[in-house]
């Protein structure tokens, strides 16, 4: 078994500060990763970094279990080493920082005091107390500052029939204070994962440092940022400040919609269309430090979010575009100009891992910075240059890390969860490849519990994950954690089947339409690969997922399969009553159920009602608005009609996934009460036998 020696010895000895003793074996009191512990590990947000590159500014939350709640404070971190300093205290939540050009300011959001929602703050680098400079009822987002230091410019959904911050004050006051609780829309979308969405539309506007009157930006434009996800990605500021550069639907069409990238006078005025040679979506504007070029990401399939995105270079002189990255089966993502001008960071979905890469303006072929664990949250600045990111892997969470451009070695600077992480006795984990449907290598990880022996028998939960267009990455999992699972006492396996991000577009697109059939057979040859290992023991198989993951374990469960008990997490049970909820209208890119019914019945998984026979355990949120609640209720019934042992465990303030501390422990423990009774934990026979 390849145990990743060269890995662990890094996380051991690196990121988890373990003393040599410790790394040989676990230490007495230590223990396998839990729900509990889960929640008292610090979660490190997206990096800023200072101008000149020597520190690195980071929102920390740590939550409070009896409050049910988080709080998010902005840490400075030295990039050449050294202790993390806390800058703010406050009892709510810091975030999105951002340092100012000439270094003297960090900005950031906050709801603080009076505020009823979150609010722009500036805090002086020399030391001092943070000041409010916006007073903006409908809230502000995704702060960037000017080349100057001496304005901002965010991001707030605001009215187009309203004039002033009064009138929508007084709007949202009205509304709040509302006897009626009847909504209308005219138009999609109306909801969005966990909450409904109203008539606002999303905007730029920018302040001065030391306040005074907003000016909006793309508000006459016509043209509104996305209504259902604007953020730091929606826009950006050109070098000179003379120039904002958004994303936005050019055809106001939310049933066939084509993103554009405009760029409109820093102070408002007609928008340029610079993206009208492709019929897809076009998003992630980057200004070149030295104003040359425009970089964006495109996809040219246009009702597809799977489609790989292409990193393009607008020429600001010639007026042209380049797709710099038209003949690379890989999505440019996460993209971040070096200081020069002459190359571009990005973190990217590569083959079960998130690498860095560097993409150099002239040509050739993306060239790999990292290579085993995932990467993420790049921040570049200052000269060499500096370049910071979040490292994490399934035994590392998001950790701060400095990483050498031209080697990739990656050296850690923040040590948040050392302390709680030393008491932590993790497995160990490798990366296997399979044949799966078709014979096509499938790639699939597979985490031991701790003190894992070969020559024991141990049992198996298979986890299918979401998207369906999301591989697994070498990554820490907050909600579906394989480490912890493999603390029960099980061998974790999470498989990335057909349809899965990473492998290339054709691998991606191949399950379109039939979303079902190849991923159920990678489904079955994993578990087939997995029965055969002189270690497992094949009576004792679990398998279960979330979304996608939920969908194709109701498919399995009306199908032929080995498990002893499947897990369905807010998963699609009928495609029918699934139609118009998922995204709710929009262009369906494979027809509609009336045009190709056979494909529909084929894929939907109450079809196999009638060979529903394995105990199943139910999870459902109460305003998850992606698959809602009538999926995992119909699911539920159906099971008991059919007279197999079933539970339904409802959360009636969760969306689609479980984010509330208390719940989330309550999950887990419900997960693992299940798989026990069903799937009895830990190895069988006798060690060495």
């Amino acid at each position: 078994m390849v145990r990743r020696t060269s890995f662990r010895a890094l996380c051991w000895a690196g990121a988890l500060a373990m003393t040599t003793a410790a790394a040989a074996g676990a230490a007495a009191d230590s223990h396998p990763l839990t729900a509990e512990t889960l929640w008292k590990l610090q979660r490190v947000g997206n990096p800023a970094l200072s101008p000149d590159g020597a520190t690195a500014v980071v929102p920390v939350t740590h939550y409070d279990l009896d409050k049910d709640e988080g709080t998010t404070n902005l840490w400075a971190v030295p990039t050449t080493g050294g202790a993390a300093r806390q800058l703010t205290t406050y009892a709510g939540k810091d975030g999105e920082p951002s340092f100012s050009p000439d270094g003297k300011w960090i900005a950031f959001v906050s709801k603080r005091g009076d505020d009823e929602e979150a609010q722009l703050y500036l805090l002086p680098t020399a030391g001092g107390e943070a000041r409010r400079i916006t007073k903006v009822p409908t809230g502000v987002s995704a702060p960037k500052w000017f080349p100057d230091s001496q304005r901002l410019a965010f991001i707030t959904r605001v009215w187009t029939d309203l004039g002033s911050w009064d009138d929508m004050a007084k709007r949202l006051k009205e509304r709040k204070e509302s006897k009626v609780s009847a909504k209308q829309w005219d138009k999609t979308p109306i909801r969005w994962w966990d909450h409904w969405l109203d008539d606002r539309q999303a905007h730029v506007y920018t302040i001065a440092i030391d306040g005074g009157e907003t000016v909006a930006v793309t508000l006459g434009t016509g043209f509104e940022l996305d209504p259902t996800g604007a953020d730091g990605d929606s826009y950006d500021i050109s070098p000179d400040g003379a120039e904002i550069a958004f994303a936005a639907d050019s055809l106001n069409d939310p049933i066939d919609p084509n993103s554009d990238v405009f760029v409109v006078p820093a102070g408002g005025g007609e928008a340029k269309n610079l993206s009208t040679d492709n019929r897809g979506q076009d998003f992630r504007p980057r200004y070149s430090p030295d104003g040359r070029w425009l970089a964006f990401a495109r996809q040219t399939i246009n009702d597809f979010y799977a489609d790989t995105r292409r990193l393009v270079l607008h020429d600001r002189t010639a007026g042209t575009n380049r797709v710099r990255t038209a003949d690379w089966d890989r999505s440019a993502d996460g993209f971040e100009w070096a200081p020069d001008g002459q190359s571009l960071f990005a973190a990217i979905d590569d083959a079960g891992n998130d690498r860095l890469y560097r993409i150099d303006l002239g040509g050739g072929t993306p060239t790999a910075i990292t290579g085993e664990t995932s990467f993420g949250s790049l921040a570049v600045a200052g000269t060499g240059p500096v370049l910071v990111a979040l490292r994490q892997s399934f035994l590392e969470p998001p950790t701060l890390v400095r990483v050498d451009p031209s080697t990739g070695e990656a050296t850690k600077i923040s040590s948040f969860n050392d302390e709680i992480l030393a008491g932590v006795d993790f497995g160990t984990y490798e990366s296997v490849t399979y044949a799966g449907a078709n014979g096509d290598p499938i790639q699939m990880w597979i985490n031991y519990p701790p003190g894992f022996d070969a020559s024991r028998k141990w049992p198996i939960y298979l986890l299918i994950h979401g998207g369906p267009h999301n591989g697994v990455t070498d990554s820490f999992h907050w909600r579906w954690n394989a480490q912890l699972f493999s603390g029960w006492g099980y061998v974790t396996a999470w498989y990335n089947f057909h349809g899965s991000s990473g492998f290339g577009q054709d691998f991606t697109d191949s399950i379109n339409p039939e979303r079902a059939e190849m991923p159920y057979q990678d489904t079955i040859a994993a578990a087939d690969y997995l029965a055969a290992k002189p270690w497992a023991d094949p009576e004792r198989m679990a398998a279960g997922g979330g979304s996608y993951g939920g969908y194709l374990a109701a498919v399995v469960l009306g199908r032929e399969h080995p498990f002893k008990t499947l897990i369905v997490h807010d998963g699609v049970f009928n495609l029918y009553t699934q139609y118009g909820a998922d995204y709710g209208a929009g262009k369906r890119r494979h027809g509609d159920f009336w045009e190709n019914p056979e494909v529909f019945e084929r894929n939907s998984p109450h079809f196999g009602a009638g060979n529903f026979a394995t105990p199943t355990l139910v999870i459902h949120g109460g305003i998850d608005y992606r698959v809602p609640l009538n999926q995992g209720v119909e699911l539920f019934n159906e099971l008991q009609t059919r007279r197999v042992e079933s539970r339904l465990l409802y959360f009636p303030d969760e969306g689609h996934w479980v984010l509330k501390p208390n719940n989330s422990i309550h999950w887990y423990q419900a997960n693992q009460t299940w798989l026990t009774d069903h799937v009895k934990p830990g190895p069988s026979g006798s060690p060495g036998g």
